[in-house]
């Protein structure tokens, strides 16, 4: 299974946010399983069209995700993945 982290960033909006594993062999598959377990995170990472939103960024195995519009990029069984809201201020 694939495991899914969160920035701490996040836990602002969702403090009950963990890591999980989840079954999944795209990030599509992810966002909508994370959806399942944390009711309208969903929401938060994905525009009206189900692009990822600018201000949050994916990575799998330590790469970022290339399809922000599908998120069909792809992951293996043991695939590490980590959801990040960007940061901003001065």
């Amino acid at each position: 299974m694939a495991t899914v982290n969160f920035t701490y960033a996040l836990k602002r909006f969702y403090p009950d946010l963990n890591t999980i594993e989840i079954e999944a062999t795209d990030v599509n598959t992810v966002v909508q399983a994370i959806d399942q377990t944390y009711p309208g995170i969903k929401d938060y990472l994905l525009d009206d069209q189900g692009s990822l939103r600018k201000h949050v960024n994916i990575f799998v195995d330590g790469t970022l995700i290339t399809d922000r519009k599908t998120l069909l990029d792809q992951l293996k069984p043991e695939s590490e993945v980590y959801i990040m809201q960007a940061l901003s201020g001065g």
